[in-house]
């Protein structure tokens, strides 16, 4: 077959025509949760976001959001390997004082305790639209948390001041049976080293959410106002609307007790939750205290869905183990030793927190 000049040229234009259209191929359709007898988008089930990814991304990725399927799958040989080590029998033999100082996850010293076959914190990165996520955070563009301001710091350092053996109410929510480890419950909801479960259940009115973690639960009431700033409650007064397919949450009224990270009761949280799968719910958060924080910083969390109920959380049975912790500081003091005393990272908090 032979083509003139004016035959070429008239294809060429052809196929110019044609690229923008084949560009600009139909995506598809964008999910859509289904709606529950309210009317509302259906949230309901039980989920977890246990997960390899940490809060803070390291910095060797730089400004990556994403790792490669490579650098996520040397990430989760590398916790297989690590768990299965570490569930291997200990030798009846070898004495506590033997054990090692450092067993890994942020644990030193007496946290080694935990043997990890009691622990879940997740077998695979954090993967949200095809991406495998080097953090939680994602704003600021590092992946860190934002530097803490001149008061930020003073008030994270007051956490972890000594005196902290001297009573139960110097000691942690978490050892008192009285809130979540770490920021579980949140808001924000962040995952920790086992049960990483949540449940949803929805009303005309409110959202509720049951925290597996020392069994929270999480009460968002629906097209309200915000209780009095003097009021303050576990876990905050949280308001909610729904805009489209997303469940908006704010927020304020915190504790200064379950502050983040040092943040205090005047900590606003905005979260929001979307359906995008059968299987997932994305949830994503931004924390505002510029009395802590020099800048808000927000991110992004897989809530995918679990396979089985959720248990009820006996926190230690009764708290037992709160007397033998005093106790063995009076004991630490009789001998002249200081309880509070210990490794600690450069913000002055212990060095054996074991979170993200």
């Amino acid at each position: 077959m032979k083509f003139t000049a004016i035959s070429i040229a008239a294809l060429i234009g052809v196929l110019a025509a044609a690229a923008p259209a084949l560009a600009q191929s139909p995506k598809a359709p964008a999910y859509h949760a289904p709606r529950n007898a309210f009317g509302q988008p259906d949230l309901e089930g039980v989920w977890t976001n246990a997960t390899l990814t940490t809060l803070e991304r390291d910095p060797k990725y730089g400004a990556r959001l994403a790792m490669t399927p490579q650098e996520a799958a040397a990430i989760e040989q590398s916790n297989a390997k690590f768990v299965a080590q570490a569930n291997a029998p200990t030798d009846p033999k070898l004495k506590t004082t033997d054990l090692p100082y450092e067993c890994g996850r942020g644990f030193k010293g007496s946290d080694c305790g935990y043997n990890f076959a009691w622990t879940d914190p997740g077998t695979e990165v954090m993967t949200i639209a095809g991406e495998k996520r080097t953090s939680i955070i994602v704003d600021p563009p590092n992946g860190r948390l934002p530097p803490l301001t001149e008061e930020g710091k003073k008030r994270l350092a007051a956490r972890f001041q000594r005196g902290a053996f001297d009573g139960p109410e110097s000691r942690s929510l978490g050892e008192r049976c009285i809130l979540s480890f770490g920021s579980a419950a949140g808001p924000p909801m962040l995952p920790l080293l086992y049960n990483n479960n949540y449940q949803i259940y929805q009303t005309k009115d409110e959202v509720s959410i049951v925290v597996e973690m020392v069994h929270d639960v999480r009460h968002i009431r629906l097209n309200a106002q915000h209780l009095p700033a003097n009021m303050k409650e576990w876990m905050g007064d949280s308001i909610g609307h729904w805009e489209g397919d997303t469940l908006v949450v704010e927020t304020t009224n915190m504790r200064p007790e379950q502050g983040f990270r040092g943040a205090g009761g005047e900590t606003k949280v905005t979260e929001r939750f979307t359906r995008i799968s059968p299987r997932q719910i994305l949830y994503r958060f931004t924390v505002e205290d510029p009395s802590v924080y020099t800048r808000p910083f927000s991110g992004e969390v897989a809530l995918n869905a679990s396979r089985g109920p959720i248990y009820e959380y006996a926190c230690h049975e009764g708290n037992y183990a709160m007397p033998g912790i005093l106790a063995g500081a009076r004991e630490m003091e009789k001998q002249g030793r200081d309880p509070g005393a210990g490794p600690r990272d450069a913000s002055g908090a212990p060095a054996a927190e074991g979170s993200q």
